[in-house]
Order: C-alpha cells, then structure tokens, then sequence
C-alpha cells in the first residue's frame, strides 16, 4: 500500500478530533482515495454515511471506490490528431467520441471484476472495536509455558493459562437493561463497596450462573462484568480442561484455579458449564465424575480465604443438565437469565455490524421491530447476509450499489431467530421443573411473549 503523505496524517488527526464532520471526512475519502488508499477511503465514506445517510457526494464517493476498472481503450490510430490524455472517470461512464456520437461501452473481464472489488469492499465479518470477544493479549510474563515432569507449574511460576485484562463494561453493553440490574444487585454492588462488605460480613468471593438461548452474549457480558470489577479475566472452555488421560483433567482444574487466585482479584469464565458439570447421575464415565468433583473442591476453596478475590462466572445453554452440587449456596448460587436482545439492544448491535459498510437509508426502526426473538449471532448474520446480496448484484450489473433497507427486509423475509429450538425445550423445565422456583424469571417471560 502506497505511504500516506504528511497531508493525509494532519488531515486524519483532524477528522479524529472532529468526527461529525462530514465535509472534512470526505475531503480526506477523495483524496485516500485518489492517494491508492481505497479500503480506508471506503471507511471514512462509510463513516460519512452513518451520519448524512443522503449525502450525494458521499454515495459517489463509494460507487467511485468500488466500481470496477475501466479497461483502457485501444490506441488510436496514427493518422488521429493527439489527444491530451485525460483523467480516469471515477466511474464506468461511457466517453462520447470526438464527433459527439457515443463511444461503445468499455469491455472489462468479469473475473478481474470480481478480484478487484473483492480487494476494495469491507470484510464480511467485521471485526468489532466494541466487540463482545476482543482478541486475547497475554502479557510478557504470562505466556503459556510447558509444565514441569510432575504436572506442577515451572520453577519460574508461569502458568500454561492466559490470563487477560478486561477492557470493557457494562456500559459497552447495548441495552438488556433488566440483565445489567441483575448483575448489579446479585453480584457487583457488594463487591465494589468494601466498606459495606466489611460492615455485613460479606467476603470477597462469589459464583453466578449465566443461562440462556445461545448467542445472546453471556461471554461478552463476562468480560464487561470482569472489567467492571477492574479484575482480571480468563475464559475457559471445556476442551481446556478435559483431557483423556485419567487424572489429567483433575490437574487442568488446580492449575486453573490456582493461575487464578495467584492473578486475583480474578474473573474465572466456566463457557459450556452443561457439559464440564454435568449431573453426576448421568454420567456414566467414572473420569468425568471425579472432574465434577475436583470443580465443586475448587469453588469452595482449601480454607476459607483460599478464593478471596476469586470470581467465578459460568454460562450454560442448559441449566438442567447442571449437577445440582455447583448451584449450592457458596458456589454458582446466583443466576442470571440472559435472553435475546431487547430492542435498544438490537439497535446497537445493528449499528455495530453496518457502521464499515458501505450503507444509506437504512430505516433501523423497521429492522429492530422485525427482530424480535432474533439472538446477536442472527443479526450478524442478517448485516453479513444483506452484504452479500449487494455485493453479488453489484458485481452482476457491474454498477457498485450501497446496501439498503431492502436488503435487510429480504434477507429477512428468509430466515427465522435460531432460539426457538431453545425456547421450546426450556417451556417445558420452566412449566414441569421448577423447583424452587430457580425458572421463576424465565416462565414470566414465556408468559409474557405468550410462549405458554
């Protein structure tokens, strides 16, 4: 990629200081533009778009950024007068020969076509700057390292565990207002008011238990919570921990733990918690039962200050395959229902997966009010789909189009929100296996969507 020039970095910090304006942001788009900079050119269009979605220089701008190559015309014969040369059209338009009378339209292959805007048009997928799972960074002194013969950590004391800090709160987290006052009330509030804490009796330790539909941002609410609580944070999955060597998976788990309480105050994030904590009754692998064994002695710790400063968040899909031991009081005795985005919510994540495309006129509105039920995974997957519906008829009219609301609408006239699978198996429990009335949050919302 061609090095910017001192102007385009002066005009860069100015746009970072003014972000809403537009004129400025499309000056630096012409010329990144004109520079050979046509991905962060299509970015700041983009940019532009979000805040004048109307705006006719910014929508010439992008058709400009993403138009095919123009192949050049063949050379004129010897006898012709010279021609000054001329600059490229920022679009495909058909030139007019001397004599007034058109020109016949350029001829391209559509294969070099395709290469080129795939070079020039925005990742499907793209990657969050607000995201729910930013990329893990380890520091210097926490790379993973072999253990010893004996499975114990090396004599410098590195563990073979990332742990992360949390970079984001609850306040990254679009609407699911009722989730945040959970959190708030079971599990924050105590614990960043030490004076209260040391006034009630309160320790330092504590376990909740996130369920839910999948795909509604248990693990993106984790690391806001981790952040919230300015601890550190390590997300573990089932394939860490279990191996297939008896005895192994016991020692994944102290290693975890004590990685830990050594990095404490410390976020413990247990993903798939059905299946590393399955109900012991129906496991039939003596292996995985003494598995279940060595997480309900790590939670409750060697002594009474062993998980001081220890937090331990679980998530699961289904909290009835959950042995009943880890929900004691003193374990994973807080729960949290995390359900599909509210509609402040799905605004939010809207914005989010449309913001470095290349879009005008989308009526969110429309789109939030026709969502509902829809988790984040469907509406990213909804943004990706409307995506590829523009760029495939772009390419196939070899004219650049911005993506629309109609887009949306038709991509989803086509699918339908993936928890209702969820929803069905889960009406039952809530109806049948209350006990306790531990479901008691999820039956009045069955009720309230008339589910029941």
């Amino acid at each position: 990629m061609p090095e910017e020039s001192p102007l385009l970095k002066s005009l860069r910090t100015a746009v970072d200081a003014a972000p809403d304006d537009v004129p400025l942001r499309l000056h630096l788009a012409q010329l990144l533009l004109d520079a050979g900079h046509g991905q962060d050119a299509i970015s700041q269009v983009a940019a532009a778009l979000q805040r004048e979605p109307g705006n006719a220089e910014a929508q010439a701008l992008i058709a400009r950024a993403v138009a095919p190559p123009v192949t050049a015309p063949a050379a004129a014969p010897a006898t012709a007068p010279a021609q000054a040369p001329a600059q490229a059209a920022p679009a495909p338009v058909p030139a007019e020969a001397p004599d007034g009378a058109p020109a016949e339209p350029p001829r391209y292959d559509w294969k070099q076509a395709e290469d080129e805007l795939s070079d020039v048009i925005p990742p499907r997928f793209v990657e969050p700057s607000e995201s729910p799972e930013p990329e893990p960074q380890s520091a210097p002194d926490q790379q993973p390292q072999p253990l010893s013969a004996d499975g114990e950590d090396d004599p410098a004391g590195v563990s073979a565990w990332d742990v992360e800090n949390a970079d984001l709160s609850l306040a990254d987290v679009g609407g699911m207002d009722q989730v945040k006052e959970r959190l708030q009330a079971a599990f924050l509030a105590p614990m960043r008011n030490p004076a209260l804490r040391k006034l009630y009796g309160k320790s330092l330790r504590g376990g909740l238990l996130m369920y839910g539909p999948p795909g509604c941002g248990k693990t993106y609410i984790a690391r806001a919570v981790a952040g919230e609580l300015g601890a550190r944070f390590m997300s573990v999955s089932i394939t860490d921990v279990l191996d297939m060597w008896i005895g192994n998976s016991e020692r994944n788990l102290r290693e975890l733990f004590a990685t830990a309480r050594r990095n404490a105050p410390c976020v413990v994030f247990l993903d798939e918690l059905d299946a590393l904590g399955a109900k012991r009754s129906q496991v039939r692998h003596s292996g995985l039962r003494t598995t279940v064994n060595q997480l309900l002695t790590e939670l409750d710790g060697v002594d009474a200050r062993a998980n001081e400063g220890l937090f331990v968040l679980a998530a699961t899909n289904h909290p009835w395959d959950v042995d009943p031991s880890l929900r004691r009081p003193g374990r994973l005795d807080r729960t949290v229902l995390v359900l599909p985005p509210d509609e402040p919510a799905r605004e939010s994540i809207l914005r989010h997966h449309l913001k470095d495309r290349p879009v005008a006129r989308i009526d969110l509105r429309k789109l939030v009010k026709r969502t509902d039920g829809f988790s984040g995974a469907d509406l990213r997957h909804l943004c990706e789909s409307a995506a590829e519906r523009a760029l495939m008829d772009s390419v196939r009219t070899g004219q650049a189009r911005m993506i629309d609301t109609d887009d949306l609408l038709t991509v989803l006239g086509q699918v339908r929100p993936s928890t209702g699978p969820w929803f069905d198996s889960a009406r039952s429990v809530a109806q049948f296996a209350n006990e306790g009335g531990q479901y008691d949050e999820l039956l009045a919302y069955l009720k309230k969507k008339r589910m029941l």
